[in-house]
């Protein structure tokens, strides 16, 4: 089971250069918003996923007036780093031999992120909701990752076609097939997924709410209708008067209801953060049985907006569940060393300060 021991930033966000060693159980970092604790977390986030948890572009990770960043960590198993510069150069490498792809590194050191940004996931389109499901995926299955990088490829092929109007019925035909082929596979990954995830959630949330409400999660698919192939050859006119692809799994979306309802309908502020925290703790218990070891858990604020009795419910979970390395952040430094104190004696408590964090001894 990989635990980061140490971890050197350099130029990442608002950190100017940080070194910090860390518990191999439950590590605390308090301070107030803007200091700096989130973006500690998507540091270490970086070195399992080789990009960041909420930037879409490396550009805003350079730490303002700098033109590179680098992130190296000190795990049980080996040493990992990042270096990435403005020209969008990225080098990932293994104990100092570079990985001669990106995607080899993914699935490495496996983690789980909870964070007040995964209300989008409820609120927003399915292009969040795939985000996730491709980003549990990939870690877990690199044939998923190479079928979803394959499939995206030809989909930007096929539409650049479509909208330049050089394609004809015969080139249209080997794209429909070829695609076809990835699409099956992800459809198929995907809703062993939803169908294995879906009941973790609902346990979890009956834990967290004290079963107060059911929730329930479902797969929408075009190729719930048939093939892709056949799809696409069903909607060629439509395709080409529009100038895209109009059927495929980059339609696909997940459903988050909670008693039937829509949960972003619904449901309030603390049942949707309670909705949340339980899909990424059903993505930790998923993952935990796929790779025989649990995953690192990243909890960025994950008690605001969750009154007492489901905070108490959400550390049962954690205290009795088989829990690797956790971060955890909190702006309230009391309230969180209350809550931790009582899990282990087995803790680290740091402060950050405008990108800046030391460690204190007694929180």
């Amino acid at each position: 089971m990989p635990f980061l021991s140490k971890i050197v930033i350099q130029d990442f966000r608002n950190i100017v250069f940080q070194e910090l060693t860390f518990s191999p159980n439950i590590n605390c970092i308090s301070g107030n918003n803007g200091e700096g604790k989130t973006n500690l977390l998507d540091a270490i986030w970086y070195l399992s996923m080789t990009k960041s948890a909420f930037a879409s572009s490396d550009r805003f990770n350079f730490r303002h007036g700098t033109d590179s960043f680098t992130i190296a960590g000190t795990y049980d198993t080996a040493r990992f780093s990042v270096q990435v510069d403005s020209k969008g150069e990225k080098k990932v490498r293994r104990d100092d031999k570079p990985y001669s792809r990106i995607a080899e590194h993914i699935g490495t050191l496996p983690i789980v992120m909870v964070s007040p940004s995964d209300i989008s996931l409820v609120s927003e389109s399915g292009d969040d909701r795939r985000r996730f499901v491709n980003s549990v995926l990939s870690q877990m299955d690199r044939e998923y990752l190479s079928d979803m990088q394959q499939y995206n490829r030809l989909l930007f092929q096929r539409n650049k076609m479509l909208k330049d109007g050089t394609c004809d019925e015969a080139l249209l035909g080997i794209f429909d097939e070829r695609m076809g082929e990835y699409a099956s596979r992800i459809f198929n990954s995907r809703e062993s997924f939803v169908r294995d995830l879906e009941p973790v959630v609902s346990d979890y949330y009956k834990t967290l709410s004290g079963g107060r409400e059911a929730v329930s999660i479902s797969y929408q698919s075009d190729l719930h209708k048939g093939a892709l192939s056949d799809l696409l050859a069903s909607s060629r006119e439509k395709d080409l008067a529009l100038k895209y692809t109009t059927a495929g799994v980059q339609r696909d979306d997940f459903i988050f209801k909670m008693d039937g309802y829509p949960i972003r309908r619904c449901g309030s502020q603390g049942q949707q953060k309670s909705f949340l925290v339980s899909l990424k703790f059903a993505q930790y218990e998923i993952m935990k049985r796929r790779y025989g070891f649990p995953p690192m858990m990243l909890l960025d604020d994950v008690f605001d907006k969750l009154d007492m009795g489901r905070i108490s419910n959400l550390l049962g979970m954690v205290a009795g569940s088989d829990f690797g390395q956790i971060f955890i952040t909190d702006s309230n430094k009391v309230r969180m060393a209350g809550i931790v104190d009582k899990l282990t004696a087995d803790r680290a408590y740091f402060e950050a300060v405008g990108g800046e964090f030391r460690e204190v001894r007694d929180a």
